[in-house]
């Protein structure tokens, strides 16, 4: 079809004015998002590799690495993909001839006040890409974060859910976490203090909590669960009431609270058949009597009785 001359020309400097910028302008931002999704991706996948590899990431799963790059590929992209679609909307608005400049003030003095507004959540979010990428802890994980402690339920981008000992439900912002304790990462320690009486064989006290320790390895509802048998590492202090022994061991990171109790359980039979004394602090209870011309007597040896707190 044969267009005017007239016709022709506009459309000509139309194309070479506006169309081809506005054209060259989203070929540019379609390949800035997809050149970007694949150095996003590969720059998550070469974090998290180095993590399973030889940081604290190595027990996970290739399920939970594959949820957790999945979920910062997405987080990265979008915000990347935001970007990137604002600024080619506000360069197109340009080459049509609009004034953009409100606009852009606009925009600045919203993003200002989206800023202020949403900075603690942007900084959950942050917090929370960090804490996945570093694997400071898992679902399941017993942690103690922001002065609470608890079994991690539930973790996000934004917010980890704990339960506690009490069954209460504690939702803590990844923002407030400046220090993450994890109490079940490899390995849990058994740390226990024993005080026995002055007096007692250390030798033989230290045998016999040795032999507790081998036992307790050996056995087969435990064998499994302690991978390193309790055993007294020193004389850790000499009290008032005794000598006290440092007993340390390692077992399976789940298993520290039964594994410490049953510890405790066999120590105290061990000691009731060896003869082992746990010290107890006396206190002696006086009785007055009333004496003759109904004052208070002297104790008399009858009168002093001693039991133990």
């Amino acid at each position: 079809m044969n267009l005017p001359p007239q016709v022709q020309a506009w459309l000509l400097n139309a194309w070479r004015d506006a169309l081809l910028p506005i054209l060259i302008i989203l070929v540019i931002a379609l390949a800035l998002i997809a050149v970007s999704r694949r150095a996003v991706h590969g720059a998550v996948k070469a974090a998290l590799d180095r993590e399973t590899t030889e940081g604290t990431a190595q027990e996970l799963s290739a399920v939970e690495v594959r949820k957790r790059m999945d979920t910062l590929d997405t987080l990265l992209t979008t915000v990347i993909r935001a970007f990137v679609a604002i600024v080619a909307t506000v360069m197109v608005l340009g080459e049509l001839g609009l004034n953009i400049g409100p606009a852009v003030a606009g925009l600045g003095i919203v993003g200002v006040a989206i800023g202020f507004g949403a900075q603690t959540l942007v900084r959950d979010y942050l917090n929370g890409a960090l804490i996945l990428l570093e694997n400071h802890y898992s679902k399941g994980d017993v942690v103690t974060i922001a002065d609470v402690s608890g079994t991690v339920e539930d973790f996000s981008l934004r917010r980890t859910t704990l339960r506690d000992l009490d069954g209460v439900v504690h939702t803590v912002p990844n923002g407030q976490i400046t220090v993450a304790s994890n109490r079940t990462r490899t390995w849990g320690r058994i740390n226990q203090d024993v005080t026995v009486a002055y007096g007692t064989d250390i030798e033989r006290a230290t045998e016999v909590i040795n032999g507790v320790g081998r036992d307790m390895a050996d056995d087969p509802a435990w064998r499994r669960r302690v991978l390193e048998a309790p055993h007294v590492e020193r004389v850790e202090a000499l009290g008032e009431y005794g000598v006290t022994l440092k007993i340390l061991g390692l077992v399976r990171p789940s298993e520290r609270s039964a594994a410490g109790g049953e510890l405790r359980k066999r120590l105290l039979a061990a000691f009731a058949a060896s003869g082992i004394e746990i010290p107890r602090p006396q206190r002696v209870v006086l009785a007055p009597q009333a004496g003759p011309a109904g004052g208070a007597a002297g104790p008399s040896d009858e009168e002093l009785s001693a039991d133990s707190d």
